[in-house]
């Protein structure tokens, strides 16, 4: 974990008030722009078929510039005055599935599994071989050890706003059922089991099993429950 930035929200918001705003576009373009550059928009193509990709600032000038040479144009876009880009997953050695929402300043480890429609925020935390399953959402500042699994749907309440909350920390080899929700502050103990849909307020003891809404101990797990939430080695890795 040692390449997270931001521990401190103060320090997160400074960084997302400071950094430069951005609204990336990308401009298909039918017309002769053979030759032009521009050194703050990246231009591909040849003949008569162009893509030009920066901010859309510089492209929308750009374009305006040379609009008698346009023939047909057509602007993709994604976001708006952007502060945060997402992080580059090239350097994550990780499982990382399409549609997955992961901000930059965020840590994933090594041989986690992140899958579909998940949303990690800034200055999250995921460790050695958990999986963040399917449309799960991670705040800001929450933390997951390692192996620990994280079901689909499920949310782990972000903290900037109050600054003075606690972030969610969830331990090694938790499991957190589907649409569960476990609320700022919260911590879950080492080998914890929260039940499918259970809103979580307090802190959990290591091993206990938790449902409900309030979510409330209803045992401390045992060999059943162990064998019922087992986790594959054959996901992850």
């Amino acid at each position: 974990m040692s390449d997270l930035h931001f521990t401190d929200p103060y320090a997160l918001a400074k960084y997302i008030k400071d950094a430069e705003k951005k609204t990336p576009v990308k401009a298909y373009v039918r017309g002769n722009f053979g030759g032009l550059q521009h050194d703050k928009i990246k231009i591909f193509g040849d003949y008569n078929s162009f893509v030009l990709i920066g901010d859309n600032k510089d492209v929308q000038e750009f374009l305006q510039k040379h609009s008698e040479k346009i023939e047909d144009l057509y602007l993709e876009n994604d976001r708006r005055n952007s502060a945060v880009p997402l992080l580059d997953l090239t350097k994550v050695q990780a499982r990382i599935e399409p549609g997955a929402f992961i901000r930059a300043e965020t840590v994933i480890e090594k041989n986690a599994v992140v899958m579909m429609g998940a949303v990690i925020n800034i200055g999250a935390v995921v460790g050695e071989e958990t999986m963040i399953d399917m449309g799960a959402i991670l705040g800001a500042r929450a933390t997951v050890g390692k192996r620990a699994h994280i079901g689909a749907g499920a949310v782990l309440a972000g903290v900037l706003e109050p600054p003075s909350a606690d972030p969610v920390v969830i331990e090694d080899d938790v499991l957190i059922g589907a649409n569960a929700v476990v609320l700022e502050g919260v911590r879950v103990g080492k080998g914890a089991v929260v039940a499918a849909g259970a809103v979580v307020t307090q802190d959990v003891p290591k091993g206990a099993v938790v449902a409900g809404s309030p979510a409330k101990v209803i045992k401390m797990k045992d060999e059943q429950t162990a064998s019922k939430t087992e986790f594959l080695d054959d996901l992850r890795g």
